[in-house]
């Protein structure tokens, strides 16, 4: 079995706990192999304790993280100017240098709608399961800026 990096490990952990309830090092461990990830006991506590995972009665989840930044809803007010929908990709235009805080805003949320997003200078391409979907995250976005 190849050897994963630590950063691949950490996101497949948060993979998993967000996907379903795991109660115990073990299944986590299991769910772990079972996505081609082999690790030890040692490295799978510290790994835990890296993320800041807590035992919940529904199984581990990560405590909430406190990101410095504004939030979405600031960030769209006042950086987005355009939203467009191509298929199940939307574009969306910012001002000049604020195209990476609004996809990091975004990724933050961490919503169903949203597979992934990419990052320019004034331009974020957010990528969405399908066009419907696509469709229904324009409405979220336009939505989150109250107007």
């Amino acid at each position: 079995m190849a050897q994963m990096s630590k950063s691949y490990r950490h996101g497949q952990i948060l993979k998993l706990i967000r996907g379903q309830a795991i109660s115990t090092q073990e299944e986590l461990a299991a769910e772990l192999k079972k996505t081609g990830v082999e690790t030890t006991q040692v490295t799978l506590s510290r790994d835990i304790r890296e993320l800041g995972l807590v035992k919940t009665p529904d199984g581990y989840r990560q405590m909430s993280r406190k990101h410095g930044g504004p939030d979405l809803d600031t960030i769209l007010a006042e950086f987005l100017q355009d939203v467009r929908v191509a298929q199940n990709l939307l574009v969306l235009k910012t001002s000049p240098g604020h195209a990476s805080s609004l996809a990091i805003a975004l990724d933050q949320e961490e919503w169903d709608e949203v597979v992934g997003t990419i990052a320019g200078d004034d331009t974020v391409l957010v990528i969405a399961p399908d066009a419907g979907t696509a469709q229904t995250l324009h409405g979220r976005l336009l939505g989150n800026l109250g107007e």
